[in-house]
């Protein structure tokens, strides 16, 4: 499994920009897809305590939705998260 992980659907609009985003900076990762997965989209409620995809984990630390991961890369904060699991820490500072 890699460092970063998104919970999804196919067609929803920020899933595809989340997934669209990480893709860019080529980024790999894990995406779980919980279209008509009952106990998938569970799984994700109650790691995120949130209902709506995607949910998205870098390393330990929840990024939250595409909304929050919009708002790391325009901070400038992304790709230091980003290096950081790919350093193996797989810990937000």
């Amino acid at each position: 499994m890699s460092a970063v992980t998104l919970y999804t659907t196919r067609f929803c609009p920020y899933c595809v920009r989340a997934r669209f985003l990480l893709d860019d900076k080529q980024v790999e990762y894990t995406d779980i897809r919980v279209d008509g997965k009952p106990e998938l989209r569970r799984e994700m409620m109650e790691k995120s305590g949130r209902h709506t995809v995607p949910q998205i984990w870098i390393g330990d630390y929840h990024v939250g939705g595409y909304d929050d991961l919009a708002a790391l890369e325009r901070a400038g904060r992304l790709d230091k998260l980003l290096a950081q699991v790919s350093a193996g820490t797989g810990k937000h500072r």
